[in-house]
């Protein structure tokens, strides 16, 4: 029997018993994938079925539309208990889904420290480094001695989610440095944290975005990063396990921003959820579509006496959208990980014109091969090829400025980068190789 037929078995039995035992047999991503398919009765009823422990489980791996129907079977009482078995930064995003007044009633409930603690992650921005910190670390002051310290971290450590690396403090809780528990066992008993401690080279602010910590992730292969405040007192850490679905979430904002779709689109949203979120940006395309458009009417006299020119338009900009976006990709990807700035890697763009010079040589030359095979006049494959060059040289100089400027100008690169390069490769485009042939027309016709 699959998981939908049990699941469905579960729901018409109402059987508490299977139902708890499904955890054991399935992932509860699995499970939650299952139950968005049905409706909000009868997702009560299931989950009615579990004990608090799994409960808890089904609310860490649940997105957000299927919690927040989760959330509403249960009394604020219940959802404490079940907070108790998910890690504070979770229990933070689930009451973020709450309403105001339900989040209010519920925090008033909870034990003062731990309440504390699920105050401060509230504070931050949903897309903050402080959002996906973990608070389950273990902290010591750099005065204890290593006995000390691992008599300490056996009594939190079953309370605790990181042991194998300690972040050693000073008197007024500042980040100091770090220390791995081997270092700990190996060492003397009497040795001082401060003196066995590592600096910590690496940290984040928790008001920083959480791609600034996903870049540090991904640049420096980290295992912890620290998260601070602005006296540089220890909030929290962020684990690799917490980034990678930091990291999985900006590369496809960015890939639907792209492509001129909202980051918050599903393939299952609703129809006019996909309408406004795609509608807007297909205008904006409409408006470049008519300027490109629009060149293309200046020249509707030369077209008409050389009509294989409307032939050959399509593959100069076709070719420079293509050379321009492939350049695009690489400076977002770049920008993204905080590697280029303006400012400092301008003069890059000579290897981009270089680039488009030679990429566009290249093709260029075999398109006016087989238009000058085709169509046996030489000055038609000239006027390809150098309008293939030039266009190529706009495209990548273009594919490489275009996020940066906009990087510049606090606008993100991903969502209107791919709009304007298109803009000027047609624009461009058109102009270059109808402008040529106009010039040659003589010879063309």
């Amino acid at each position: 029997m699959n998981i939908i037929d049990e699941i469905k078995n579960i729901i018409l039995e109402r059987d508490e018993v299977k139902a708890n035992e499904l955890f054991e047999e399935y992932h509860p991503v699995d499970i939650c994938l299952e139950l968005e398919d049905y409706e909000d009765e009868e997702i009560g009823i299931f989950v009615k079925l579990l004990n608090k422990e799994n409960l808890g489980l089904l609310l860490e791996s649940a997105e957000e539309d299927l919690a927040r129907i989760i959330m509403r079977f249960f009394t604020n009482e219940e959802l404490i208990e079940t907070f108790a078995f998910i890690e504070n930064s979770i229990v933070a995003d689930l009451l973020g889904f709450l309403s105001t007044v339900r989040r209010k009633e519920i925090l008033s409930l909870i034990k003062s420290d731990k309440q504390n603690i699920l105050k401060m992650i509230l504070s931050f921005d949903e897309e903050s480094a402080g959002s996906i910190m973990t608070t389950n670390f273990i902290a010591l002051k750099e005065h204890l001695t290593a006995d000390q310290a691992v008599k300490k971290i056996i009594s939190i450590s079953p309370k605790t989610e990181i042991i194998d690396k300690i972040f050693v403090t000073d008197d007024k809780h500042r980040l100091s440095g770090i220390v791995t528990m081997r270092d700990l066992l190996v060492c003397h008993a009497d040795t001082l944290l401060r003196d066995l401690m590592e600096e910590c080279d690496f940290y984040v602010y928790g008001t920083d975005d959480q791609e600034v910590a996903a870049n540090l992730f991904s640049k420096y292969e980290l295992d912890i990063l620290p998260v601070v405040n602005n006296k540089m007192v220890v909030l929290g850490v962020i684990t690799s396990d917490d980034i990678i679905a930091v990291i999985d979430q900006e590369h496809n904002e960015d890939m639907l921003q792209m492509h001129g779709v909202n980051a918050d689109e599903e393939y299952d949203s609703s129809l006019m959820e996909s309408f406004k979120s795609r509608l807007p940006w297909l205008v904006v395309n409409l408006i470049t579509a008519f300027l490109a458009s629009s060149v293309v009417k200046g020249f509707e006299s030369t077209i008409s006496q050389v009509v294989v020119l409307s032939a050959a338009m399509p593959i100069v900009t076709g070719m420079g959208g293509n050379a321009g976006s492939q350049t695009l990709s690489i400076i977002i990807t770049s920008l993204a990980r905080g590697e280029l700035s303006l400012k400092e890697d301008f003069k890059l763009i000579f290897k981009e014109i270089f680039l488009g010079l030679t990429e566009g040589a290249i093709i260029g030359l075999l398109a006016a091969g087989v238009f000058v095979f085709w169509h046996h006049n030489l000055y038609l494959g000239f006027i390809l090829f150098l309008a293939m060059i030039l266009n190529m040289i706009i495209a990548c100089s273009m594919g490489f400025l275009i996020p940066l400027l906009l990087d510049r100008l606090k606008v993100d690169p991903a969502i209107a980068s791919s709009i304007f390069l298109t803009t000027f490769t047609d624009v461009f485009g058109f102009f270059i190789f109808l402008g040529l042939a106009t010039m040659f027309l003589p010879k063309l016709v």
